[in-house]
């Protein structure tokens, strides 16, 4: 039985995730599940690249982040169903907050979009796939 679900969106691309969103709160309701929704801000703070960005860069971005998270939502599936959802912005590399948010929440169904990969996806591997190997639950990907 599903009892937490958690969809995992990119807030900078939201007409595509829309689906996603609307497809994992439909699982929740079908299962009576808890339903987090996770976007991941990247963290620039530890690379060369760090040192062009402000000292409160990272607290802004996950503002920011936090805000466009819960306009998505509320957007998607209304003001009413957002309060009862639990929004998470964790700071990172997409896959693996991803992974570490559903192992910290108890995860039973990760809902994660796929998008039409490009070349540097064939050498790297996209987000959902990663997700997909490397979960300890099911996870269910939207095309």
């Amino acid at each position: 039985m599903i009892k937490s679900i958690l969809c995992a969106v990119d807030i900078s691309q939201p007409a595509i995730e829309t689906n996603v969103l609307k497809t994992a709160t439909q699982l929740a309701e079908l299962n009576d599940a808890r339903l987090d929704v996770v976007t991941v801000v990247p963290d620039y703070g530890m690379t060369v690249v760090g040192t062009f960005f402000s000292d409160d860069h990272v607290e802004k971005a996950t503002a920011n982040a936090k805000a466009a998270l819960s306009d998505l939502v509320t957007g998607v599936i209304g003001a009413e169903e957002n309060d009862k959802v639990r929004h998470i912005v964790a700071i990172g590399s997409a896959y693996e907050e991803i992974l570490k948010v559903a192992e910290a929440a108890g995860t039973d169904l990760i809902v994660v979009g796929a998008h039409k990969p490009d070349f540097k996806d064939y050498l790297l591997g996209p987000n959902a796939a990663r997700v997909v190997r490397h979960s300890t639950c099911s996870v269910y990907v939207v095309r």
